[in-house]
């Protein structure tokens, strides 16, 4: 039985399982933006890295406004006038607070079974983003990249979350999006996995080990499967 959860954030309480370049890149395609999507996959690519090395973004950015210097960033890329972005913001960041919503009343539920930790690359404002989304106080801790100095795929950030929760990670189940930086990982640490499987970035690789558990929506972690 899980005494402890370990959740990812990204790709994971925000989209359900979808990958950010594809929520965005379907978004794209919803206003007709006129690109490719392998234009568009080197823009996503560009402003992450962009991100990445640069601390544009401030501990006291909302989600919004990391999610507006993103498509800024892709746009600039793309040489897109700024017309487009208000009208793709709106859009995206509607459904950033629906999925959101819906992750916090699951989240909520497990709560109330054992302890939940959340384990994410971000980038120093999680906070911040957890404060926006009512999804603050649920969490005995948050374990963010940014801060910690330890980087997903690493299996360390695991440790440090197996520790957050003061529980031996083979009492630990770890939830995420990514085969790579979240299953295999935490795996390594000695979690169980559960992997929300979505729209990913890249095909499965069927190589890939297999998580313990596969799901479609987080609502499935309700069922006394764990």
């Amino acid at each position: 039985m899980t005494e402890g959860w370990i959740f990812d954030y990204g790709g994971t309480l925000d989209t359900g399982g979808q990958h950010w370049g594809k929520v965005l890149w379907h978004a794209y395609e919803r206003h007709r933006i006129a690109v490719t999507e392998q234009q568009f996959r080197e823009a996503y690519v560009h402003a992450e890295r962009t991100l990445g090395k640069n601390p544009i973004i401030k501990p006291t950015d909302t989600f919004r406004k990391t999610l507006e210097t993103k498509l800024r960033l892709q746009m600039a890329f793309l040489g897109i006038g700024d017309d487009a972005l208000l009208p793709l913001l709106d859009d995206v960041y509607a459904g950033a607070v629906q999925q959101t919503a819906r992750s916090r009343d699951i989240l909520l539920q497990l709560k109330e079974r054992c302890p939940l930790v959340l384990v994410s690359n971000f980038y120093g404002n999680l906070s911040t983003v957890l404060r926006e989304f009512a999804l603050d106080g649920i969490f005995e801790a948050v374990v963010e990249s940014a801060v910690v100095g330890v980087r997903k795929p690493d299996p360390r950030i695991f440790l440090l979350g197996a520790e957050a929760l003061g529980l031996p990670p083979y009492s630990v189940t770890a939830v995420g999006d990514s085969l790579e930086k979240d299953i295999i990982p935490a795996r390594q640490a000695g979690c169980r996995t559960v992997w929300l499987q979505g729209e990913g970035w890249t095909a499965h690789d069927a190589s890939a080990p297999e998580a313990d558990r596969v799901i479609y929506g987080l609502d499935e972690l309700l069922e006394n499967n764990e």
